[in-house]
């Protein structure tokens, strides 16, 4: 199966730049997608470097294997999260890994799958389909009005969420909801906004679902910690974020691992135990370019940071 239209690889020079990989180097792509960063990694670790990918969602393997089949046996990919990687791959074994926390394109543009506003489809959301986790029309019938307010606030940073919430209980006890488009409306009849606003009213409504569906905050977290594990000394550890939420996760993560005591400023002794294992990589620009973001509007709130493993980091 092939995506509906190309699927372009968010601030792709920059994270290739970032990892700074050579000839024969190791990488993970935790989040492989239509295969894109893993492409250009592989060229740039060209004859024998290796990439081990990830990805949840089927679909993507299936476009991903077909596009990355001429690098034969140089690229493993792993159906699974990301955060279970060191399931698959040995402490230190990593050159560079790569997150890119965006939602894909091929699933924004993809209708069965769930995740638009815009586009008729089932009130599905999760990245794996096939999984036992809860749909979001699932997590909606089940939730009480107050978990579903805080839901929304919490994971969609949405100033309307308790008025949201009561919109969706109300409706959901004569009209349960089955599809994208039938959320979306109520979410605008419950906070209806200027077109000006450049933003439709459920947006942050549909993000918050999103994010609970699939666990997204707590994957990142735990894979923080189990792909800083994987890196080499030295080895570069690159990161997509496209929200507040997920960016403050990688940027508080980053930030403490440079860092070498953790203990209180007036606490004379250290008690901690805590060494660094990273130190954070500067970059002349955090964001997407002005031209990128022109071509690919998906771009616009893309973040990218850096860090690097330090000798004696975890392992």
């Amino acid at each position: 199966m092939k995506p509906a239209h190309p699927h372009i690889p968010v601030m792709l020079p920059e994270v290739v730049g970032a990892l700074a990989l050579k000839p024969g180097s190791a990488c993970m792509d935790g989040t492989l997608g239509a295969g894109g960063h893993s492409e250009a990694i592989l060229r740039q670790t060209a004859p024998n470097g290796t990439v081990a990918a990830c990805d949840l969602d089927p679909i993507a393997i299936a476009i991903a294997s077909e596009r990355l089949a001429p690098f034969g046996s140089r690229v493993k990919i792993i159906h699974d999260s990301y955060a279970e990687a060191d399931r698959y791959l040995e402490a230190e074994s990593l050159d560079g890994a790569l997150l890119d926390l965006g939602v894909s394109s091929m699933q924004l543009d993809n209708a069965e799958r769930g995740f638009s506003f815009l586009k008729e489809g089932p009130l599905d959301m999760r990245f794996n389909r096939d999984s036992a986790a809860p749909s979001a029309a699932e997590l909606i019938a089940n939730a009480a009005e107050d978990e579903l307010a805080d839901l929304i606030w919490k994971y969609g940073e949405e100033r309307a969420s308790r008025r949201i919430a009561a919109a969706i209980v109300r409706e959901q006890e004569t009209n349960p909801f089955t599809t994208t488009t039938q959320l979306a409306d109520c979410v605008a009849r419950a906070v209806p906004r200027a077109p000006k606003s450049g933003h439709h009213p459920a947006t942050k409504t549909f993000q918050a679902l999103r994010i609970a569906v699939n666990r997204e905050l707590e994957t990142v977290e735990r894979a923080l910690t189990v792909i800083t594990r994987l890196l080499k000394p030295g080895g570069r550890f690159v990161i997509l974020t496209f929200h507040s939420l997920e960016d403050r996760i990688v940027k508080d993560f980053f930030r403490r691992e440079s860092s070498g005591c953790l203990c209180p400023p007036r606490q004379m002794i250290c008690s901690c135990g805590h060494a660094a294992t990273l130190k954070r990589v500067k970059l002349s620009s955090l964001s997407a370019a002005a031209g990128e973001i022109a071509e690919n509007v998906r771009s616009r709130s893309a973040k990218i940071r850096v860090a690097e493993k330090l000798n004696g980091g975890a392992k």
